[in-house]
């Protein structure tokens, strides 16, 4: 049996314990641990979702890895390759691919009779994965893409159609811009809203067939091949992996490479976490040595009579370590309990709102990760208990006869 816990069990939560000044000091101290876990926690939720939201949206209008022709054309024509390459379809044989598909994009202009808007045409094939745009369509369905026969629907943002005043069914015209001139007539089969309203104001879904055709494309002709992977920690391998297997004339680009500005922003609220980690961490170990200072104050006598009966100053000292962890633990549970309710809350009715324009989205994101949760809660404790041990030599400094004494 572990003498120290039990007498620790014994001294500081036992029912005769009535300190006025010591308890609310304590008290102080387990608020202050909860607090602190709180604020660290439902910062790491918040900052992992905001992160995990913008990048899933970023990856669904461009895939994780992209294969296009080498060029330093920074417009949105796409230049031709050959579907016919080694790597398609079987690809999806290397470990950590979920998907690939074949896409076009091409610029264009939307015209009704009082409006215009510059957009880009985004050709997808018969095997693209519509999963993104049906979990973010407000109205309508997506449409199908046959290869044999050319379709006329196509997929808009809400911006757009609030711009334009457009709506499921409606017709438009599409002109774009070459020698000679092009136009082409569609109809709205569905309105998606994803809150990047960069993105969503300018990408428009439609049948690569019309891009093939408005470019004089061979039917086997697209403008690249968008691979899909199932775990994002493995982008930069599976990158560097697809571009080994890709043929010289070809490059193979991650959705990092291809909007670097958007992730180094990203990387930059770890920058954040990591301030507000500290100094919550910062504060808890400041309140827990008060309250172990306290704890030593007002158990001094014992702490003498303990002595006198042969206990090393090692063995004191874990006792009020013990009760110090004790404080740690109520502490955390406190705090867990707060973070997690919030968390839970704000998943399900949304209470804090935020500005899609500026934020990418129109609620404050949570992510629930137990590995975080969990390392979280042991750092604490562990660094609490480390940290501790250096006030609690104060213990060595107390005599017997002078603690027995003490008043």
């Amino acid at each position: 049996m572990n003498v120290e816990y039990f007498i620790a069990k014994r001294l500081f939560t036992a029912k005769e314990e009535n300190n006025t000044y010591t308890k609310p000091i304590l008290r102080i101290a387990i608020l202050a641990i909860a607090l602190s876990v709180a604020v660290m926690l439902i910062s790491i939720m918040v900052v992992t979702g905001f992160k995990n939201d913008i990048s899933d949206k970023i990856i669904g209008f461009g895939s994780h890895i992209t294969i296009s022709n080498f060029t330093n054309n920074q417009s949105y024509e796409s230049e031709p390759i050959s579907v016919e390459q080694d790597f398609y379809p079987s690809i999806t044989a290397v470990e950590g691919v979920k998907h690939i598909s074949t896409f076009a994009t091409k610029a264009g202009i939307i015209k009704t009779t009082d409006e215009i808007q510059g957009v880009v045409l985004k050709g997808v094939s018969s095997d693209y994965d519509w999963t993104f745009f049906k979990d973010n369509l407000v109205s309508g369905s997506v449409f199908e893409v046959n290869d044999s026969v050319k379709s006329n629907q196509i997929l808009i943002s809400e911006n757009i159609s609030k711009t334009l005043d457009l709506n499921v069914g409606d017709g438009l015209v599409m002109y774009f811009a070459q020698n000679p001139p092009r136009v082409r007539k569609f109809h709205i089969s569905g309105i998606y809203n994803t809150a990047m309203s960069d993105f969503d104001k300018l990408f428009v879904l439609g049948d690569i067939n019309h891009i093939q055709a408005l470019n004089g494309w061979e039917n086997n002709e697209v403008g690249g091949f968008e691979i899909q992977l199932t775990n994002f920690d493995d982008l930069d391998k599976i990158t560097d992996e697809v571009y080994n297997l890709t043929p010289y004339n070809l490059n193979a680009q991650s959705i990092k490479e291809k909007t670097p500005q958007i992730f180094n922003w990203l990387d930059l609220q770890d920058v954040n976490v990591f301030v507000i980690l500290i100094l919550m961490l910062i504060v808890g170990v400041i309140n827990m040595i008060t309250a172990l200072l306290i704890l030593i104050l007002e158990r001094t006598k014992t702490i003498g009579i303990l002595k006198a009966l042969g206990a090393t100053n090692w063995s004191v000292r874990k006792i009020f370590l013990y009760s110090a962890v004790n404080l740690i633990v109520k502490g955390l549970l406190v705090g867990n309990a707060i973070a997690l309710s919030f968390a839970f809350l704000q998943k399900k009715f949304s209470l804090i709102s935020l500005d899609p324009a500026t934020y990418y989205m129109d609620t404050v994101p949570v992510n629930f990760d137990l590995t975080y949760i969990l390392l979280l809660n042991i750092g604490t404790v562990v660094v609490c208990y480390l940290v501790l041990i250096v006030p609690s030599v104060i213990i060595t400094k107390i005599t017997a006869i002078k603690a027995i004494s003490f008043e």
